[in-house]
């Protein structure tokens, strides 16, 4: 009989939570602590209807035996598509805070299949304590931990944190029309222009909103969400609307995140935020690098001037007298207290040097296992370490450089066939316990080391803060 089957990929860093994941007369509970994996078949027999071949796949968290949430989502057996229900769109998965939980979860629509993408469909649920103060926690004011060099951290990181909505592609296609999308991404990406190219004829503006959403949008939290969740190294490409959409009245005329020539947060929205945060949760440090890698030069990049206007202006606005601006020199040299006593919790840098993990190949996987392959070649140079302003691990995919993935991605676009989260599950349960398993051991302990990652979550956030806390122990 034909079946569709959903890939679960979980992980709970706290005790008393169970996890039940169901379809059609198949139950799996989950309650150890840790990483696991598995799949259940939604069945066309399990389903008692004749004529409607749909079961739901659904996923309960519990604390102590009472639900804190259930979400879900109906699969056809027949055809293999997944729709209605509470995940039917990434925007719709937000993480769910709930005491001192945080639960964070995603689901990539399969379809039938399309190789190489995965053929079943996929979703992660990570259960972790609430990171809103972890790095006060783990390093309490008068601690000897706080007497330790910052740099000792391991700081998780939300990749393209600036592209977690589609509020501003939004407003621009509005205005300009979908026909726009193809125009900026052809004269960006050589491998997009030769997709474009391939589906020629394609009404491409029609799904113009759910490409974007495919191949640009890398987190579905806000800005206080992923602060919540525990990122505290963030990385923002501040440039202004591309020189064809600029000055049609499209988006206010300002700095924003730029994936590609793709605008996602202002970056007065990113700064506001930021010092937000760090004035209420006092004992928190944030470290944010500018930088323009894959920023065409038809998006102007801000000057100097500009930049400081920019942070002069959250400052002066948000800080309260409260924050300072570190720089990378603070971020090298000084301890966890003498940061905070000199309120330089802000740590900016501008296109710092640093020893990156990614490579073309390595992380243009579906599965991570080149990911994983790469990992010890890129850290054994312990010398290019030391050269480095840090160590930048980063353990998602870019599955958007396989030109097959790639077309289907944008042919079949839609709100939850993301290629960026279809290997999600995959990488993370190879990635991250690489990186619990060997970062104490592999990276410089004289070195800040980021973890980051799409669709930031609990797990990369619990490996980070252990991580932290065994390198602070040294």
């Amino acid at each position: 009989m034909p079946s569709k089957g959903v890939q679960v990929f979980t992980y709970i860093g706290v005790p008393d939570i169970s996890l039940e994941l169901s379809v059609p007369k198949q139950t799996i509970t989950r309650r150890d602590q840790g990483f696991w994996s598995g799949s259940l078949e939604v069945e066309a027999r399990n389903i008692d209807s004749f004529f409607n071949k749909k079961g739901r796949f659904t996923f309960k968290v519990f604390h102590r035996g009472n639900q804190i949430t259930e979400q879900w989502i109906d699969v056809n057996a027949l055809t293999g598509n997944a729709s209605g229900g509470t995940m039917e769109s990434i925007a719709d998965t937000p993480s769910i805070f709930h005491d001192n939980f945080i639960i964070s979860y995603g689901l990539y629509e399969a379809g039938p299949g399309h190789d190489p993408l995965p053929n079943q469909h996929q979703c992660y649920v990570t259960v972790t304590q609430n990171y809103t103060n972890w790095i006060t926690n783990l390093a309490p004011p008068g601690s000897d931990f706080e007497k330790k060099p910052f740099h000792r951290l391991v700081l998780p990181s939300a990749h393209d944190v600036g592209m977690n909505s589609m509020e501003s592609s939004a407003a621009l296609l509005r205005k300009v029309g979908g026909a726009v999308v193809s125009t900026m991404l052809a004269r960006t990406d050589d491998m997009v222009c030769r997709v474009v190219d391939k589906l020629s004829g394609y009404p491409i503006e029609l799904i113009a909103p759910n490409i974007i959403y495919s191949l640009s949008i890398t987190q579905k939290d806000s800005l206080e969400s992923m602060l919540r969740i525990g990122a505290r190294y963030f990385e923002f490409r501040p440039a202004r609307l591309h020189s064809s959409i600029r000055g049609r009245d499209a988006l206010p005329d300002k700095l924003y995140f730029m994936h590609s020539a793709i605008p996602g947060m202002g970056y007065d929205t990113f700064l506001e935020g930021i010092v937000k945060f760090l004035r209420a949760n006092k004992n928190e440090i944030i470290v944010v690098q500018l930088r323009w890698d894959g920023v065409p030069s038809d998006c102007a990049h801000p000057s100097s001037e500009e930049k400081k206007q920019y942070l002069e202006k959250a400052i002066r606005d948000h800080a309260g007298g409260e924050i300072n601006v570190g720089n990378l020199d603070d971020m090298k040299h000084r301890t966890i207290s003498e940061l905070r006593r000199d309120k330089k919790r802000l740590l900016m840098l501008d296109s710092v040097d640093t020893l990156s993990t990614y490579t073309d190949d390595g992380n243009a996987t579906i599965n991570g296992q080149s990911i994983v392959d790469a990992l010890p070649r890129v850290l054994e140079d312990r010398g290019a370490q030391r050269r480095a302003g840090f160590v930048l691990i980063q353990c998602q995919a870019t599955a958007t450089n396989i030109q097959k993935a790639l077309l289907h991605s944008i042919k079949d676009a839609g709100v939850t066939t993301s290629v960026l989260l279809a290997t999600k599950g995959l990488c993370d349960h190879k990635t991250l316990p690489w990186c619990r398993d060997n970062v104490v051991d592999r990276c410089e302990l004289g070195k800040t080391v980021v973890l980051m990652n799409d669709w930031l979550d609990g797990a990369t956030v619990d490996v980070a803060v252990g991580l932290s806390r065994r390198r602070l122990a040294k």
